[in-house]
C-alpha cells in the first residue's frame, strides 16, 4: 500500500478530532519525557537534551498516530463506521435534558433524605435499646 490517507474524505470529523486527542496526549508524553531527560546526568545543556527526547517521542508517537488513523484500514473503517452511527443518534432536546436533569436531582435529594430519616429511626431504636452508647 502507498503511502497516503486510505479513504479520504470518509470519517473527516472523527478523525480529526482523534488526531487531536492523539495530538493532546503526545504533546502531554513529550513533555513529561523531556522533564525526565533534563535531569538525566548527560553532558551538554539539559535544554539541548530535553528538546531532542520531546522532539524523539513526539515524532515516533506521532507517526504511530498517523498510521492509526490516516492508513490502517480497520481503525479507518472503525472511525467511519463511528461517525456513521453517531449521524443516526436522536439527540435529545434541550427541554428533554433540563426536565431529566431536574428529576434526577430531586430524586436524588429524595433518596437522601429518606436514608437520613431512616438512619435517625435506627439511631433511636438502637440508643433506646442501649445497644449504642449516645454521648450528648
Amino acid at each position: 500500500m502507498a503511502i497516503g490517507i486510505y479513504k479520504r474524505g470518509q470519517g473527516y470529523y472523527t478523525r480529526v478530532v482523534s488526531a487531536f486527542g492523539f495530538g493532546l496526549v503526545i504533546l502531554m508524553g513529550g513533555y513529561w519525557v523531556g522533564d525526565i531527560a533534563r535531569t538525566m546526568p548527560i553532558a551538554g545543556e539539559p535544554v539541548y537534551t530535553q528538546a531532542v527526547a520531546f522532539l524523539i517521542f513526539s515524532a515516533f508517537f506521532g507517526a504511530i498516530a498517523y498510521y492509526l488513523i490516516g492508513v490502517k484500514p480497520k481503525f479507518v473503517d472503525f472511525l467511519i463506521a463511528t461517525e456513521g452511527e453517531m449521524k443516526k443518534v436522536n439527540w435529545s432536546s434541550r427541554q428533554e435534558v433540563f426536565g431529566s436533569t431536574w428529576i434526577i436531582i430531586s430524586m436524588t435529594v429524595f433518596i437522601a433524605i429518606i436514608c437520613f430519616l431512616w438512619d435517625l429511626l435506627y439511631q433511636w431504636i438502637f440508643s433506646t435499646a442501649g445497644v449504642l452508647e449516645y454521648i450528648r
